[in-house]
């Protein structure tokens, strides 16, 4: 696990920018697990900087996004799949029918979750998957649990994630209680997994992943046996270290 201390969330965003570019640089059809929330909003605005300085082409990406709200269409301002589009694919020259992000409308849980795990096979696998950071420590929306979950998984969402999503909604009400997530086992088999954390209130949640036990309770201390993680991380989400 490689910790890369970054000054402030802008140092930040452009360090993990530049880990991301490296990759599309190295491997032009490479497979990108993506993430939403806060924390990587500044890392796709450098990408979109460089694509539009003519040194970055994504025409050959394959993404595969982390989670979705279950309920939520795709045209939805709140949704993922609307967040990509306008915080990085309607930017870039990606090809959109290459870009998915699980069905929110998908009525049948069961058969939602396998259709994903099926894009993350038929894609081969992920080469460079992005992370933020929960203040529970957990990653896309595997939430504290008793076990790690393996594949895509539809989940009850923990009221406090309910409480740290609501500022994006018109009332807590609002918010779903459902999400679809990739599993802790397919972003465990990402070749590269690059976390983003920023912050003071992400502190004590990021020694415990680095240093704490291996535990469902902590979803993202399972990271520590990856055998190829970079944490970018500001000086605030580092001064508990």
């Amino acid at each position: 696990m490689i910790i890369c201390k970054a000054k402030d969330y802008s140092e930040l965003s452009r360090k993990a920018a530049n880990i991301i570019a490296a990759q599309i640089l190295m491997k032009p059809n490479c497979v990108l697990g993506l993430a939403t929330g806060s924390s990587p909003i500044g890392t796709y605005e450098e990408l979109i900087g460089w694509y539009k300085r003519g040194d970055l082409d994504f025409s050959g990406i394959t993404s595969i996004n982390l989670d979705e709200y279950r309920g939520l269409s795709g045209e939805n301002d709140q949704s993922y799949r609307y967040f990509m589009n306008t915080n990085l694919f309607d930017h870039v020259n990606i090809d959109k029918a290459r870009t998915f992000v699980p069905n929110g409308l998908e009525p049948d849980s069961a058969k939602a979750c396998r259709d994903y795990d099926q894009i993350i096979d038929n894609a081969g696998g992920i080469d460079l998957q992005l992370l933020g950071l929960g203040h529970n420590g957990h990653i896309g929306f595997n939430e504290p649990a008793e076990a790690f979950a393996n594949g895509t998984q539809c989940v009850d969402l923990t009221e406090s994630t309910i409480s740290a999503n609501k500022r994006f909604f018109a009332s807590e009400a609002d918010v779903p209680r459902q999400a679809y997530t990739m599993g802790i086992g397919s972003i465990m088999r990402a070749k590269k997994i690059l976390v983003v954390v920023s912050g003071e209130g992400k502190a004590e949640i990021l020694k415990k992943v680095v240093y704490g036990p291996v535990t469902p309770q902590v979803p993202a201390s399972v990271l520590q046996l990856h055998k190829d993680v970079t944490i970018v991380a500001d000086e605030a989400a580092l001064s508990k270290m």
